[in-house]
């Protein structure tokens, strides 16, 4: 199973889009101390995900959100 998953961090007002094998694993790194966008700030939550049978279609989905462009598209997932 692979996953798209929505994050969201209160303290940056921003969400952040990926996909993953290991949807927990995944959000525990994001909370660490790491370089990239997400790792200078550790509140981050899952506010989304979708399921997939394969690691493709996963990447096909969260092509598409991203190029949306649009927070009010991505609050509509999950509103």
């Amino acid at each position: 199973m692979f996953f798209v998953y929505i994050l969201f961090s209160q303290s940056l007002n921003k969400y952040y889009i990926g996909s993953t094998s290991d949807l927990e694993d995944r959000l525990r790194k994001h909370n660490s101390n790491h370089k990239g966008f997400t790792g200078t700030h550790s509140d981050w939550i899952i506010k989304y995900s979708e399921t997939f049978e394969t690691k493709i279609q996963a990447l096909k989905r969260e092509k598409q959100i991203k190029n949306w462009k649009s927070r009010i598209m991505i609050e509509k997932l999950f509103d």
